[in-house]
């Protein structure tokens, strides 16, 4: 009777492991970067930072820390980096041509005998010619770590035609398309800041700003500013676009001013050219140069 009695109850644990593995199951294309970003990340709690990083970049890497450097020379040079380094992608997306993606996250960092500090880690990716995943800029910002633990939000490329450039020049022309966008954003900053942004930024865009939790969604995002009175211009200096074209970002300078202080930032811009066939910043990092 016992025996009788526990298989409705076996049946009842079994599908529901299968309905948690249906569940935590990543698709095959951007799954492939987040494990490459997981697996860096658990390198990191297994060994060291160092290694971590070192596992991930290659000579074009960049790292912002917080200026812009070569990665392998910073590296090579054992920087004072965190001795333990923690990190847990909540986005990702990869562009059509499978060359080109996103993540970014939470992250965790501490020296010995110093007091655990929080962030948030943005990383734009790249393959090599032999297929792996590496860092082609990274950047980080610092907060309280107090915001609420977020869900994983991933983009899986669908699989619908794209054009396949092979002129260099037509390519680079490609890349300037986008650093037009952001100059003409950078232009309506200077007039008028909430037009700027209003115009530029995507409804689901993320903004990473120091000290603050992750800030989701355009309307947010422009009552952030307003509250704290903050106003941002830039001037766009970096550009890189994915082969199928959907995706790019900019980097740059920007001065930040509130009623306190005036601040020189360094930031970084996801873009996407949206169905509307305008370009939309869906992610944001500014950070102190």
């Amino acid at each position: 009777m016992k025996i009788t009695k526990l298989y409705p109850f076996v049946a009842i644990l079994a599908l529901s492991a299968l309905i948690f593995n249906a569940h935590a199951q990543l698709p095959d294309k951007v799954g492939g970067l987040i494990r490459a970003d997981r697996t860096a990340a658990n390198i990191s709690k297994t060994s060291s930072p160092h290694d971590a990083l070192m596992s991930i970049v290659d000579k074009e890497s960049t790292l912002y820390v917080p200026s812009p450097v070569n990665a392998i020379n910073y590296l090579n040079n054992r920087p004072n980096i965190p001795d333990v380094m923690t990190w847990q992608p909540n986005f990702a997306l990869v562009s059509k041509s499978l060359d080109w993606g996103v993540t970014s996250g939470p992250m965790e960092f501490q020296k010995m005998g110093a007091i655990k500090r929080y962030g948030q880690y943005l990383t734009v990716w790249r393959r090599d010619r032999k297929g792996n995943w590496k860092i082609h800029i990274r950047t980080e910002v610092e907060n309280y770590g107090k915001a609420p633990k977020s869900d994983l939000v991933y983009y899986e490329p669908d699989d619908s035609w794209y054009l396949k450039h092979r002129s260099k020049v037509r390519l680079q022309q490609r890349e300037e398309v986008v650093t037009q966008s952001d100059e003409l954003f950078s232009t309506v900053l200077k007039a008028n800041n909430e037009a700027g942004f209003n115009e530029f930024l995507a409804d689901d865009v993320r903004y990473y700003y120091p000290w603050e939790a992750e800030i989701e969604g355009k309307k947010n995002v422009l009552a952030f500013l307003k509250k704290k009175r903050i106003e941002i211009t830039t001037d766009p200096s970096g550009v890189g676009r994915a082969y199928s074209g959907e995706y790019a970002y900019t980097s740059g300078t920007a001065t930040v001013r509130s009623k306190e202080k005036v601040v020189k930032f360094n930031y970084v811009r996801i873009w996407q050219l949206k169905d509307d066939y305008q370009w939309r910043v869906i992610v944001e990092m500014m950070f102190e140069r």
